[in-house]
């Protein structure tokens, strides 16, 4: 398994046991690796990550961002809010345990943009989750 694979299966894991995220995506959790046909809204699914060495001498660290997809039908952009602020408190400072030999060293929220969709239909949050994880 990879330290990129490890920190997602926690962190998807993690978010959909969360009550406030439950409330948000509902129960259990629409929590998406990629969104099947004709989900039901509101949903997350997994975007994008990119991974870059951060190790120092005689440490093996991993700096992972994930891109998470909020998606939601509401008429503004207030629900995909609530659904960023149920996914930040989980996220940021977290400590959780990955599966694979990895640790997780630090996990936050560094970006996120809430907006419309090109047609007009939908509200779409996007943010990313920086991890720091060591090879033990």
């Amino acid at each position: 398994m990879s330290a990129e694979a490890a920190f997602q299966d926690a962190l998807l894991a993690r978010l959909a046991a969360d009550a406030g995220v439950k409330a948000a995506l509902g129960d259990p959790a629409r929590i998406f690796d990629a969104a099947p046909e004709g989900a039901a809204f509101p949903y997350l699914s997994v975007g994008r990550g990119v991974s870059e060495p951060a190790g120092a001498s005689n440490t093996q660290l991993i700096a992972h961002r994930l891109t998470l997809h909020l998606w939601t039908r509401d008429t503004g952009r207030r629900e995909t809010k609530e659904m960023l602020g149920a996914i930040r408190a989980v996220v940021d400072d977290a400590s959780f345990v990955l599966a694979g030999g990895f640790t997780l060293i630090s996990c936050r929220i560094v970006y996120a943009d809430v907006f419309r969709s090109a047609d007009n239909r939908l509200a779409h949050g996007v943010l990313r989750v920086q991890a720091i994880i060591q090879v033990n």
